[in-house]
């Protein structure tokens, strides 16, 4: 269903071209050319037309990514057939949907958990299924709405993603989101030149011109929190326990992962986004010095944003998952650049919790990119489905009584493991800040 920005935006045109209908059908009845004056009034509303049908795409595919990007956060959250595993002795071993069958509150048994009440595991591990679970690939187009319960199902798996995807700019442009059973190395093949077609002569052989490749490989880096909570609060029954160590897990591994997925070296680490795409950058930029609208140096101009956009070849460029990725801070700068016509090249969203544009595609912040300067790789831009994170199994999340016992602290460890890499390093470039 259309929103109600799109629905004004549609009547306004409807208006206009009514309008412009009626001054050609008057020229028309009485047979003459339009006057001076109706031309000037037919060029405006024509002129009027062409920015109501821009605005109208621009608003119906904002909207059509909203409903995938729905979509595919309900495939990668996985909420009825999230699976949740206990100790042993304990009862965890059925989906969620089986305890909602037999009447039972998954979120209680979680608190019972917390509490450490007598016949509840040490640990649990939450999990997403979906048939079998070492053969899933998730595509997500996944966006942050302020609150992640007001998109996604409140249970604790869900909360704890959710607030994962909400401090990482590379999980919200859309990613590749491979999910395996086991952490063994899982090998992919990687596009680092595309071969080219050549003509040749009637009856000759034709050239070899073969793509070149190299092989990726995902490994399961392990990622930690170690949460203290206060005794007294895990007994106020008023406390939402489940919100709490979600937001504090969540965001505390999507930081560490977060970073690495922009700046992994490769190593012990994933290999970043500026790691993959830095031997190749889209453009460089000029001298060093401050462009207009900036005050760092080695900042993009105008006319290094299109050849950025036009660095990357038409299929990834107009993939509906091409994104720009920049530091806040970096965004702040790009809203004031301005065209060689003084026009902004940022544009607002016209949808609520829809990406902003730059110069078309949709932008999102990433704390982890780095700052505008010189030399610096601070903006990257192209097809984000091509790059692959990886998420090993389930969140595993433990308790201790004993850690830090003299404080009278429960000591909760979330565990995650994952990696990520760009798999086709011609599908998103980076910008280079100039030097001197």
């Amino acid at each position: 269903m259309a929103s109600e920005v799109t629905k004004r935006l549609r009547d306004r045109r409807l208006s206009v071209w009514e309008e412009a209908k009626g001054l050609a059908d008057t020229a028309a009845t009485e047979n003459r050319a339009f006057s001076a004056e109706e031309q000037g009034k037919w060029d405006v509303l024509n002129g009027e037309l062409d920015q109501l049908d821009t605005r109208i795409k621009s608003a119906l595919d904002a909207e059509k990514r909203m409903k995938d990007t729905d979509a595919a956060f309900d495939a990668l959250s996985g909420r009825k057939q999230a699976d949740v595993r206990g100790g042993a002795g304990s009862s965890f071993g059925r989906s969620v949907a089986a305890y909602q069958d037999q009447g039972r509150d998954i979120n209680a048994e979680f608190r019972a958990f917390v509490r450490g009440e007598a016949g509840s595991p040490r640990a649990m591990e939450f999990r997403h299924q979906n048939g079998a679970f070492g053969d899933m690939e998730y595509r997500t187009l996944l966006s942050n709405s302020g609150s992640p319960t007001s998109v996604v199902p409140i249970d604790f798996y869900d909360r704890l993603i959710s607030y994962l995807i909400e401090v990482s700019g590379v999980m919200q442009a859309g990613p590749t989101v491979l999910n395996t059973a086991g952490g063994e190395q899982l090998n992919i093949p990687k596009a680092t030149v595309h071969g080219n077609a050549a003509s040749a002569a009637q009856g000759a052989s034709l050239p070899t011109a073969d793509p070149t490749f190299a092989q990726a490989t995902l490994n399961a880096y392990k990622y930690g929190k170690l949460v203290q909570v206060a005794t007294e609060l895990i007994e106020d029954t008023s406390v939402d326990l489940l919100g709490y160590l979600a937001m504090q897990c969540g965001r505390a591994v999507g930081n560490a992962f977060g970073s690495d997925l922009v700046n992994g070296a490769g190593s012990s680490a994933p290999a970043g986004l500026i790691y993959s795409t830095s031997a190749s950058p889209g453009v460089t930029g000029g001298a060093a010095t401050a462009a207009s609208g900036w005050a760092a140096t080695g900042a993009p101009s105008y006319a290094n944003l299109v050849d950025m956009e036009y660095s990357v070849i038409a299929p990834y460029r107009q993939s509906r998952s091409c994104y720009w990725i920049a530091a806040d801070r970096t965004v702040g700068g790009l809203r004031k650049l301005t065209d060689t016509n003084g026009r902004p090249v940022w544009e607002p969203s016209t949808v609520l919790g829809a990406p902003d544009l730059l110069l078309g595609k949709p932008i999102v912040a990433d704390p982890y990119m780095p700052a505008v300067g010189s030399n610096a790789f601070s903006i990257a831009f192209g097809d984000m489905a091509q790059f692959f994170v990886r998420l090993v199994g389930g969140v595993r999340f433990e308790r201790s009584d004993d850690f830090n016992f003299g404080s009278d602290l429960v000591t909760f460890r979330c565990l995650i493991r994952g990696d990520g890499t760009l798999v086709d390093t011609t599908a998103v470039k980076v910008f280079k800040g100039g030097s001197t």
